[in-house]
């Protein structure tokens, strides 16, 4: 079961995985749409571990 704290790596693999799984589940729209909302998300999960490597970093140069 994945976590929130899976890398982005993970979550691409996990993705791709997905990709093929639901491929022939869902018409084509439906099928862009989820691909759609999947990259939304990875781009956000991108965003959440730059944020936070970099309060890392500053807390890092504070101490």
């Amino acid at each position: 079961m994945p976590t929130c704290l899976s890398s982005v790596s993970d979550r691409e693999s996990q993705a791709n995985w997905v990709s093929k799984l639901t491929k022939s589940y869902y018409q084509d729209d439906q099928q862009a749409k989820f691909m759609h909302l999947q990259a939304e998300v990875d781009s956000l999960l991108q965003q959440l571990e730059n944020l936070k490597n970099q309060r890392l970093a500053e807390t890092n140069q504070k101490e």
